[in-house]
Order: structure tokens, then C-alpha cells, then sequence
């Protein structure tokens, strides 16, 4: 049985929109006219070939990479005329989660995402450690918290990362590949907690080549080819 994707408001505002915007790789263009619009609790794929241009959206909503022309807002930041004081927090955000975790290997589950927090300028040490409960019951790694990361499974890694990316509430998870290095059950279980996460209001713009994956967990794709992103019928 497949896991679709929650109904969103179509006049919600959005939590991304792009409008004839011109996307670079910091060199050059490598997509054109990109028009991309995601609303609150939407879940949408991105796909293509490798150098397609996936990554440059990527690094275009992070700040990385500011558009060339054209129209490009993640919430109330307009990435057109985005000032390089906002990127920290246009980044907080932000959830982003990556194929190879990215988690810091010298300290445990629960000191990784203090890190995380403190860096985003929490303080209240109370508050600290209400976060990191709920996010790790969230994710279901409660019991994990004091574990380091290399005595946890791949997929109990990409779930601390999960966690890692929920902690500031964002409205949207960027999700680059967060299967790639994962078995297929492992892969279809954290699918099914994105899927939950997107349920409880979280828009989430995956990154994935895994066709499996999106006939299994059908949402909107958009599918990048020739410099050009177009929305395409999912696979049935």
C-alpha cells in the first residue's frame, strides 16, 4: 500500500516561490526560468540526471547561490535581494537533511543537537533540553540520545539528522537524497517518518534519483531535464 502525500491549501501563503528565476552553479545558468511554488504541508520531489541543476535549487534556497532575475522568496526572504546578515537566519529557517548525515562523530546524539541549537542561539538550558526530548520522540530516537553516532545503524543516523532538522520548527525540510545511502527497508522507513513529518504541516522538497521510492510514496515531482523544471505525473 502507497503513502500519499497530506491535501495542502492552495491560498495558503507559500513557503517557496520562484518566478522566471534564473538559476545558477555559481557560474553559470543551469536552469531557466525556474517556476516553483511550494505551500505549507506540501510535499514535493525533485529529480533528474546527475548536473541536471538539483543541487543549484538547493543551494539557491539556502542563500548559497542568489538567483539571477526573476522572483525568488523562501517565506519572507527574497532571495533576489537577500543581504549576507540574513542568511543565518533565512539557513534557521530552514531543515536540511543530507544523504551522508553530516553528524558530528566526537559526541553523542543528544550533544549534536545541543550544538545545533546553541549555534542558532538558544540559551535557555531548560528549553535546550525540552527541544531535543521532543524532537528525538518525534523521530523515534528517545532511547538513543546519549549514543554516539557511529554505534547507531544508518538509518537511526539519518533519523538523528531528521531530528537535527526539525529542531527549529521550520516550515520547510530540505531533503538532498536522504535515502541514497540506505537499504531499501531502511530507505521506506524513513520515508514513512518524512511522511509523517509532512502530515503534521512540514512542507518537504526532497532531492532523489529512486523511482521505487516515488511510485511507493506518490507526491508532486518536478523533474528537472535540459535546463528546464517541469512538473510531470507521478509514476503509478
Amino acid at each position: 500500500m502507497c503513502i500519499k502525500a497530506i491535501a495542502m491549501n492552495p491560498d495558503a501563503k507559500p513557503v517557496v516561490h520562484f518566478r522566471s528565476a534564473d538559476i545558477s552553479n555559481g557560474e553559470v545558468v543551469v536552469v531557466d526560468h525556474l517556476d516553483l511554488t511550494i505551500r505549507p504541508g506540501e510535499f514535493v520531489y525533485l529529480t533528474g540526471k546527475v548536473g541536471s541543476g538539483k543541487t543549484s535549487i538547493i543551494r539557491t534556497l539556502t542563500g548559497e547561490n542568489p538567483p539571477l532575475n526573476g522572483e525568488a522568496f523562501v517565506g519572507d526572504f527574497d532571495l533576489t535581494n537577500l543581504k549576507k546578515k540574513q542568511i543565518p537566519y533565512l539557513r534557521r529557517s530552514l531543515g536540511i537533511v543530507f544523504q551522508d548525515f553530516q553528524l558530528l562523530m566526537d559526541r553523542t546524539v543528544e550533544d549534536n543537537l545541543r550544538f545545533a541549537l546553541e549555534a542558532t542561539g538558544w540559551k535557555d538550558k531548560g528549553a535546550i533540553r525540552e527541544r531535543i526530548d521532543r524532537v528525538l520522540e518525534a523521530v523515534g530516537l528517545q532511547h538513543k540520545a546519549y549514543k554516539m553516532p557511529h554505534q547507531l545503524s544508518g538509518g537511526e543516523q539519518q533519523r538523528a539528522a531528521i531530528a537535527r532538522a526539525l529542531l527549529n520548527q521550520p516550515a520547510l525540510i530540505l531533503a538532498d537524497e536522504p535515502t541514497g545511502n540506505l537499504d531499501e527497508d531502511t530507505a521506506r522507513d524513513i520515508m514513512r517518518l518524512l511522511f509523517d513529518i509532512n502530515r503534521r504541516g512540514t512542507a518537504i522538497l526532497m532531492v532523489t534519483h529512486n523511482q521505487v521510492l516515488l511510485r511507493m510514496f506518490p507526491a508532486r515531482v518536478m523533474n528537472l531535464e535540459n535546463g528546464v523544471c517541469r512538473e510531470v505525473a507521478a509514476s503509478a
